[in-house]
């Protein structure tokens, strides 16, 4: 609403606007966008009338606005008027550490929203989420953990509550030792980083912000081994081999 101060001036409302996917906006909106954000003024639906507006917009998009630029798909001085403070965040296949916390989330929100008890996710079911790629990025995890609604009325999330596609045996190496549920989540999770990197441990560890020693440490002691690496052979016959090669 509008009102007056006590000198009589017009007071406008303030607030946040949430422009979801500008990427997708067609030319002509671009146009009248651009006005708002340069003269903060416009005009609403009916009227003839120019209204101020003194709002904060944040933007967000899926796309490469830099490349849409170039191909002339997107405005360039729009693109410069919303890219002041620009903020990246990686798809969930990039950083799937949060998914443990984002299934929580989930599960608590529709716990209260259906006022239901579900209690949360089995180990094994989790390790099928740590597993998949997410190419629908969290939308397609919110989707999925939905779905597991649909046919979990109450207890833990089982693995047979997800998509079919996402419990497939798991590719592990057949040297794996047998693991616990928690010791699978890890290693789903250490094996999907590992092949999104191309088995470069040393790349591996600094997307995961852990020394390589650390990772190393890791694989080992889950039994993770990269394609084509010999087995390390133990100590005692390692030093046996340097006694007869120095005689």
């Amino acid at each position: 609403m509008r009102g007056k101060t006590s000198r009589g001036a017009l007071r406008w409302p303030r607030g946040t606007l949430l422009l979801d996917e500008i990427g997708d906006i067609s030319p002509a909106l671009q146009v009248r966008l651009l006005r708002v954000l340069q003269e903060r003024v416009y005009e609403p639906l009916g009227s003839v009338q120019p209204v101020k507006a003194d709002v904060r917009i944040i933007a967000a998009t899926n796309k490469n606005l830099s490349q849409l630029v170039s191909n002339g798909q997107f405005r360039e001085d729009l693109y410069y008027r919303i890219n002041v403070v620009r903020l990246e965040i990686p798809p969930l296949r990039d950083r799937m550490e949060d998914i443990p916390l984002l299934v929580e989330h989930f599960i608590d929100r529709l716990n209260s929203l259906q006022g239901r008890e579900v209690a949360g996710i089995a180990g094994d079911a989790l390790a099928c989420l740590m597993a998949h790629t997410f190419p629908g990025n969290i939308r397609e995890l919110e989707n999925i953990i939905e779905r597991a609604f649909v046919v979990c009325h109450s207890g833990w999330i089982q693995p047979a509550h997800l998509p079919v596609q996402l419990c497939a045996p798991p590719r592990l190496d057949s040297a794996a030792p047998s693991m616990s549920s928690l010791a699978q989540v890890e290693a789903s999770f250490l094996l999907s980083a590992l092949r999104r990197n191309k088995w470069s441990r040393l790349e591996t560890a600094r997307q995961l912000g852990i020394h390589k020693t650390t990772l190393f440490r890791k694989m080992r002691s889950l039994g993770i081994q990269a394609p084509g690496a010999k087995p390390a052979r133990p100590q005692g016959a390692d030093g046996h081999a340097r006694r007869n090669r120095a005689r």
